[in-house]
């Protein structure tokens, strides 16, 4: 398979996307089962925003570029393995702040150049971090988990999942330059300038 195919066909794109969907989605039941409630309830969050461009179009080949998916399914996999499971965490935040970033352009009428599309995403990134230490929040309150220790932590938390916001944001650009995938941030402009 040739790495052109990979990147512009669209049933190949889907295709890795609904398997890397299919992925966080069994991670968040598996979490939800094991008694990891916030945990399970945020990759089903994730797996419901992956598939919402093909449940709205009803057609199972409009979704994301595949990086992100396999990037979300990624973090699952090294947060349930054990390996780095924090960042792990960070990283899967911000995958779904880039989903929705590139949705939004891409199977949407709004238009967003490239660039501000990746700080857009990094602020969607510290707009939903600050909604996860709310439900991490209420979640210790009321399901008696220990998510919050101290002040320290939680400022380290939110430092943290905004370079990894940043870092993936700026991988992002540089893919989407370069290749103008499936699903790419740009893609949308030029499809309706030639339609």
């Amino acid at each position: 398979m040739s790495l052109n195919r990979l990147v512009r066909g669209r049933q190949t794109n889907a295709a890795i996307g609904w398997v890397a969907t299919g992925a966080v989605a069994l991670g968040g039941v598996e979490n939800l089962v094991a008694g990891a409630t916030l945990w399970g309830v945020f990759l089903l969050v994730v797996a419901a925003a992956l598939a919402v461009p093909a449940l709205a179009t009803r057609e199972w080949t409009a979704m994301v570029s595949w990086p992100l998916p396999v990037v979300a399914a990624a973090a699952v996999v090294a947060r349930e393995t054990g390996f780095q499971s924090e960042i792990a965490g960070h990283l899967a935040l911000a995958t779904l702040a880039l989903v929705l970033v590139v949705e939004l352009d891409v199977f949407t009428s709004v238009e967003l150049s490239r660039r501000f599309a990746v700080v857009f995403g990094v602020l969607t990134t510290m707009a939903l971090q600050a909604v996860w230490v709310v439900a991490q929040f209420y979640s210790d309150r009321w399901l008696g988990s220990e998510f919050l220790s101290t002040q320290t932590e939680l400022q380290r938390d939110i430092v943290a999942v905004t370079a990894v916001g940043a870092v993936l944001g700026a991988l992002c650009e540089v893919y989407f330059a370069r290749y103008e995938p499936v699903g790419a941030v740009g893609e949308s402009t030029d499809r309706r300038e030639t339609s």
